[in-house]
This record gives structure tokens, C-alpha cells and sequence, in this order.
């Protein structure tokens, strides 16, 4: 019997889009552009989701360039992926901000193993972007900030979604971050049913670069509502 972790990983593995993009976005996947990502996805995996247990799912948007984009493990950097899941990045080195935030919340949960034991993280897009800013860098970009890259992008968004709550994903509620994602996602579930209950937290970005001096209140109501 395939475990739930062992599903992640082959969604993982087989994680692709191939589609026309806008000429200044581009996909971030690190399943394809980093031989190392498969391998530690697959120690990921096994480590914390190796049973048949279901899990609650929280959804961001889409995989940062410091963070699920280069890691494959959703608001995971390479410090936390060392230092709090014991699995070691050689070939990156990120800090993510965001990701901080996630695990000082998954640590006052009651760690790493009891709460990958009870939720499952992804996003509504489970690949990011990047795009051009006006300094001509590549910067973040989310699926929502680019009206054509929503029309191309959402069957597979939906399809995505579908797959991954095979994996054995509690449909009573999901847990969404951020407000114009949850405005997205509320919209999906309208049509698809797909969740009984839709609960919206703050996204972790948002807190830790706009709310860091009430960090402890949002911990709480992240703990509150999990």
C-alpha cells in the first residue's frame, strides 16, 4: 500500500508544466532544475509522512525563489531543512523569512513530527514564478499578480489540488494563507467542492515583513485555528 509520503514524492517526481508563460515570467522547479531536490524531497517524505494517515492540508500561493522554490519543501529554506528536519541541502544555501515564522509556529505546535504528522503543506500553484522588476532582476512573482498567468495556469492549479487530496487529505477544512489567495481559492471550492470549510490565516510573509512586532498574536491565532 502506497504510504501518503511516498504519493507527495511521486507528485514531486512527475511535477511539470510545459505550457506558453508570459514573455517575462518564468517557472521555478526545483524537481527539474536541481538533481539533488528529488532526493531530499524523497528523505522529506519519508521521514515525516512514511503511513497511511490522513492529513488537514494548508495552502500558500506559490514557491518562493529562497524557499519551497529551491528546497521542494513548501516555506522550508536550506537552515530549517538542517537545523529543525535533519536533512542536509548541499548544493543551496537559503533564508527565508517566511519560513521562520513557520517554524517557530510548527514548534510551539509541538514539533516537526507531530505536526507534519497531523497537516500537509503545499500551494494552490505548487510551482512558482519569477519575473523582471523594474531594476531588471528577477524578483517573486505570485500566480494572482498576472491576470494571463491566472487563465493559463488555473486547470492546472485545479488538477494539482485534485491530485494532491488524494493523497489522503481531510476535506472537513483547509487552511489558506493569505487574503487574495483565499479570495482564489474560495472561488475554486465554489465550483469544484472540494473542502466542507475554508479558514484564512495571515500569510507568513506578510507578518514577518509587515506584523513582526505582533508576531506572538499571530502565533497564537495560527495555533488557535490549527
Amino acid at each position: 500500500m502506497a504510504t501518503f509520503g511516498s504519493k507527495v514524492i511521486q507528485f514531486n517526481r512527475e511535477l511539470s508544466f510545459t505550457g506558453p508563460l508570459p514573455d517575462h515570467i518564468q517557472v521555478l522547479n526545483p524537481f527539474q532544475n536541481n538533481p539533488e531536490i528529488n532526493d531530499i524531497s524523497e528523505k522529506f517524505y519519508n521521514k515525516f509522512y512514511n503511513d497511511e494517515n490522513p492529513r488537514r492540508l494548508i495552502l500558500g500561493i506559490n514557491p518562493g525563489r529562497l524557499g519551497a522554490g529551491v528546497t521542494g519543501i513548501p516555506f522550508t529554506d536550506s537552515k530549517r531543512m538542517n537545523d529543525v528536519c535533519g536533512i542536509r541541502i548541499e548544493s543551496v544555501s537559503t533564508h527565508e523569512p517566511s519560513s521562520v515564522f513557520v517554524y517557530d509556529m510548527i514548534r510551539a505546535y509541538g514539533g516537526a513530527e507531530k505536526f507534519y504528522g497531523d497537516y500537509y503543506i503545499n500551494s494552490i500553484c505548487p510551482l512558482g514564478f519569477i519575473t523582471y522588476n523594474k531594476k531588471g532582476n528577477w524578483v517573486n512573482c505570485n500566480y494572482y499578480d498576472d491576470n494571463e498567468l491566472i487563465r493559463i495556469m488555473y486547470d492546472f492549479m485545479v488538477s494539482s489540488l485534485r491530485r494532491q487530496i488524494s493523497f489522503g487529505i481531510d476535506t472537513e477544512v483547509c487552511y489558506i494563507l493569505g487574503k487574495r489567495n483565499a479570495k482564489f481559492i474560495r472561488e475554486i471550492n465554489r465550483k469544484e467542492k472540494f473542502f466542507r470549510r475554508l479558514v484564512e490565516l495571515e500569510h507568513p510573509r506578510y507578518i514577518v515583513q509587515y506584523r513582526s512586532g505582533a508576531t506572538e498574536f499571530y502565533l497564537a491565532k495560527y495555533l488557535d485555528a490549527l
